[in-house]
């Protein structure tokens, strides 16, 4: 097996160098990928902030943010040169002063590292400073491609309806190359999702089956434990489905559903989510009534501990009429899969953490066991774990040892701990080194964006013209409001359900 190569030298421009997710994911990211030794050893990294601090301040802050978030210890070698590489820029981003000190910076920065004029600039700021940020980029020059590369990172959402994607994607197209931009999903970081093109394309007792002809269902689920946290005057303006499923939850539902590509290269990938997403049929406003289910977090208990419900969070309204719960039932019109129901969901302050997508194969016929105690036959399970304990399980029927016929259940389960170990890692180390590889393949294309939301806007002009009147209509530390439930009984299917952590 080839060793993976460092990655190429450059200088790594974080705009949010100061916030939550340069501090909790995005620099131990970094630590983790230079343990691994797959750093360039030219490299730096400059955080721009609003805070006035000098480098050697940054440094401390950054070191501390460190030890506190990191998985591996960092009293090591690695990680203090990581920190010797790391570099402060004080400055507002809506003046164009602080691009043309950037730019100096940089200059200076390329040289002392000998980055070969490759930049890797991250976007770790609010949606609305996008494109001001990319414009204000572009006038300095600072995204043109001279002697080495310019590529630039967003972070989600990628919009919050259809035209505004749209507009986005243009105003990205004014300044940029398709090439250049990396629209970052974290989802895509985790290994079981990468897994899964190689469990379908790889195996061959399963690629036969994948199709409308043995599967009945397919229910995608991420379920969050946490409330908003922090988060309310962002989730205030964005909810339940402009956050979660135009980016992970179709992310999945792609890969699940995407008829094999020509190889692995990133175009040959995203040609065929497309294609998928393409296929779904947005939903008919009077289907959204049956087919959209919306709920909202009330006052409840998590792990035994009360809670507090969506509007009693900080920065939420009184009486907001915010979704932080949904789920969707959607069909693919092609061949593989016509006829076929995927549900989707996704909710905050649900009983357990989990991301999984489970394939309900169709029951085998019953005339055998006709005359035997065997009342009902269950339908084969494949489930693709994701989070929290990454692996793979199968469910199928055996008999139970004894002189009657009688079936149970049980369980083949492949976790990826037990047997390639656990490895430290936040959901960037893999994305962190593609860009700086300029391996693409796992980033959202622009058409896939602007398909994704043309799905969703039927659903968003609905519920904006028809406002809830039940919220909140579930408890925390429930699996969400009595219509979800329904959305599946009318189909005589139900969802997957785990127990509250013990």
């Amino acid at each position: 097996m080839d060793t993976p190569r460092p990655a190429d030298p450059c200088v790594l421009v974080i705009f949010g160098g100061t916030g939550d997710l340069t501090r909790r994911k995005l620099l131990p990211a970094l630590l983790n990928l230079a343990e691994e030794g797959l750093l360039p050893e030219r490299f730096a990294v400059l955080g721009v902030s609003s805070h006035d601090q000098s480098d050697e301040a940054y440094r401390e802050e950054m070191r501390r943010a460190l030890r506190e978030h990191a998985t591996p210890p960092t009293d090591t070698a690695a990680c203090e040169d990581l920190v010797r590489r790391l570099h402060h820029l004080s400055g507002d981003l809506q003046e164009t002063a602080t691009y043309r000190e950037l730019a100096a910076r940089l200059a200076v920065l390329d040289a002392a590292h000998e980055t070969g004029g490759n930049a890797l600039l991250y976007l770790a700021v609010p949606p609305s400073l996008f494109v001001s940020t990319l414009k204000r980029l572009g006038k300095v020059g600072l995204l043109a491609e001279r002697d080495g590369w310019r590529r630039v990172v967003i972070e989600k959402p990628f919009g919050r309806d259809y035209p505004s994607a749209v507009a986005l994607n243009a105003a990205i197209r004014e300044v940029l190359a398709e090439t250049q931009v990396y629209r970052i999903d974290h989802y895509l970081g985790k290994e079981t999702v990468q897994n899964l093109l190689v469990f379908r394309f790889a195996n061959g007792i399963f690629e036969p089956i994948w199709n409308r002809r043995y599967v009945d269902h397919v229910q995608i689920t991420v379920a969050e434990e946490l409330g908003v946290e922090r988060r309310g005057r962002y989730y205030e303006e964005a909810g339940a489905l402009r956050d979660m499923v135009p980016n992970h939850l179709f992310q999945l539902l792609s890969i699940t559903a995407m008829e094999p590509p020509i190889s692995f290269e990133a175009d040959a990938v995203s040609d065929e989510k497309v294609k998928i997403l393409k296929a779904v049929p947005p939903l008919a406003p009077e289907a959204v009534l049956h087919c959209a289910v919306r709920g909202q977090y009330g006052p409840g208990e998590i792990d035994g501990k009360p809670v507090a419900g969506y509007r009693q969070e900080p920065d939420v309204a009184p009486g907001s009429p915010t979704p932080t719960f949904v789920a969707l039932k959607l069909g693919i019109d092609n061949w593989r899969w016509a006829g076929v129901p995927f549900y989707l969901r996704t909710g905050k302050r649900l009983p357990r953490r989990v991301t999984e997508i489970a394939i309900e194969f169709k029951r085998a016929p019953f005339e055998l066991f006709r005359g035997t105690s065997v009342e009902r036959l269950r339908a084969n399970l494949l489930v693709v774990r994701i989070q929290p304990d990454e692996g793979i399980a199968l469910r199928f029927g055996a008999k139970v040892p004894g002189p009657e016929v009688r079936l149970g259940n049980v369980e083949m389960e492949f976790c990826y701990s037990d047997y390639f170990g656990t490895e430290p890692a936040t959901g960037y180390e893999t994305l962190l080194y593609d860009c700086m590889t300029g391996d693409r393949t796992l980033f959202q294309r622009a058409d896939m964006v602007e398909v994704a939301w043309s799905i969703l806007t039927p659903v968003l002009d609905v519920w904006e013209a028809l406002p809830p009147r039940d919220f909140p209509d579930y408890p925390a530390g429930s699996w969400g409001p009595p219509e979800a439930d329904e959305l599946m009984a009318r189909d005589g299917r139900h969802w997957r359900m785990w127990e509250p952590k013990a």
